[in-house]
This record gives structure tokens, C-alpha cells and sequence, in this order.
């Protein structure tokens, strides 16, 4: 414990120094509980200028909303910037089969539609948290390959005018998984990060295959981006127009 608390101090300080920021991912319920406490800790030691340290929360638990209110008027209270990356969340299949094993509630809502429900709650009252405090005390990134949640954020980003340019919201998706969102939101402006995982191979590629699990469109965004460079690369060959400078896109649209 005190070597694990070590190495996470470490990383923590370090970040600082370079000015970047650490986000600590979330895990399956049974552990969370820890890794949200000691997440809390850093933000209070360490969040003090700016948010370097960022909690995961999973919006697929049915107890999302009360864990990030919480921690939201911890750093309040006790006047610390906050950082949260907001996940749908990857470990369905274990926290049911567990519950059920061991007699417990499902911690997991029922459905994907309820999950997406809790996503969009928990955005809003973020928003409405950025606005009450000091700007700049809350940031936050919609980690979502879901292009519905993405518009669903932008538009309540100008319902409680906080702009592309605030730096306050970002969003982030895995390399090669949704391009077209990702493209689209850098060029209006917005900030965007590609997420690249990396180790061993016995260990990253369950890693994807949850994300594939998490996403459940995967196969249907896959043909769409597809259909979209073929469209694309037809329309400048027909056009011999090989260098291209795309518009401003309009994130809204649902084509």
C-alpha cells in the first residue's frame, strides 16, 4: 500500500512539474470505492492552482449521479479545482455475474437507454456546477465515441454559454475509433484527444475488446466512417481537388 500510495504521489508531482494532467481510470465497483478516495486526496493536495488530477466516473452505475455530486461539493467546500472524465463504463459483464453470485443488487442500470439517461444528467449538473463556482474550478472531459452524447453536450455547453475557447470541456476518444467525431470537433474548435493505449499485449487487447463491449454500435460506426471516406475520396477525384481546407463543420448535425 504505502509503495502503491508512493508511485501515484510520484506520478502526481511530476505531472505538476510538466504541467500536464493525469486522469485515473476507473474499475469495477468493488474497487472503486478506493480509488475514488485516494483520487480525492490528490485533487485536494495537488488541484490547489489548476486541475492535474481527473476522476473517472462510470455512468452506467446506478449510483454515478450521488458519487459525483459528492465529490462535487467536497472540492466546494473545501475550495479545490475538480477534474472528472465522464465514461459510460466497461465491466458490465463482471459487476452482473458478481451481484448475482454473491446475492447483492445489480450495481449496473438495466439499459443502455438508462445508461445514456445518466450520462446526460450527470453533463447537465456538471454545467450547471461550472457556472456556480469560479471559472475555471471545474473541468471536465466527455470521454464518448457516441456521436448523440457528444451533440447532447455541445448543445448544453451553449445553453450555459461556456465556449470551445474556455478550455474548460474537452473531449476524447481512442485512436482510430470515430475519426469523424474527433476531426470534426478539432476543427470547430473544440478541444480533442486521441487516446492511445499501450503495454503488453495480453493486456491491451481485452482493453479494446471492453471498449468494443462498451460501444455498442462499434460495427455501425466502423461501416459509417467507411462511408464517409469513400464519399469523400470520390468527391475529390471527381472534383481533382487533392489538397483540401474542410469549413467549419456543424458539430450538430446528425448526417
Amino acid at each position: 500500500m504505502k509503495n502503491m500510495l508512493h508511485r501515484i504521489d510520484t506520478i502526481v508531482r511530476y505531472a505538476k512539474k510538466k504541467d500536464v494532467r493525469v486522469m485515473i481510470d476507473a474499475e469495477q465497483s468493488y474497487f472503486q470505492a478506493a480509488i475514488n478516495r485516494l483520487c480525492m486526496e490528490m485533487m485536494r493536495t495537488y488541484n490547489k492552482e489548476k486541475a492535474y488530477v481527473f476522476n473517472t466516473y462510470q455512468c452506467y452505475l446506478k449510483d454515478a449521479f450521488n458519487m459525483i455530486t459528492t465529490d462535487l461539493a467536497l472540492s466546494k467546500r473545501e475550495d479545490f479545482f475538480f477534474g472528472s472524465k465522464l465514461v459510460r463504463g466497461a465491466y458490465m459483464e463482471q459487476e452482473r455475474l458478481r451481484a448475482s453470485t454473491l446475492g447483492y443488487e445489480d450495481p449496473i442500470l438495466p439499459t443502455f437507454e438508462a445508461t445514456t439517461n445518466m450520462y446526460e444528467t450527470i453533463v447537465n449538473e456538471v454545467m450547471k456546477s461550472i457556472n456556480d463556482r469560479p471559472k475555471g474550478k471545474i473541468a471536465v472531459m466527455i470521454a464518448s465515441h457516441n456521436e448523440d452524447t457528444v451533440r447532447y453536450t455541445i448543445e448544453k455547453m451553449q445553453e450555459y454559454g461556456i465556449k470551445a475557447s474556455d478550455r474548460l470541456i474537452c473531449f476524447g476518444q481512442l485512436l482510430g475509433m470515430c475519426d469523424q467525431i474527433s476531426f470534426s470537433l478539432g476543427q470547430a474548435g473544440y478541444s480533442v484527444y486521441k487516446y492511445v493505449p499501450y503495454g503488453p499485449v495480453e493486456e491491451v487487447l481485452p482493453y479494446l475488446s471492453r471498449r468494443t463491449m462498451e460501444n455498442k454500435g462499434i460495427l455501425a460506426k466502423v461501416k459509417k466512417e467507411k462511408r464517409l471516406l469513400r464519399a469523400e475520396l470520390k468527391r475529390r477525384i471527381l472534383n481533382f481537388e487533392w489538397f483540401y481546407r474542410p469549413p467549419q463543420p456543424n458539430i450538430l448535425s446528425s448526417k
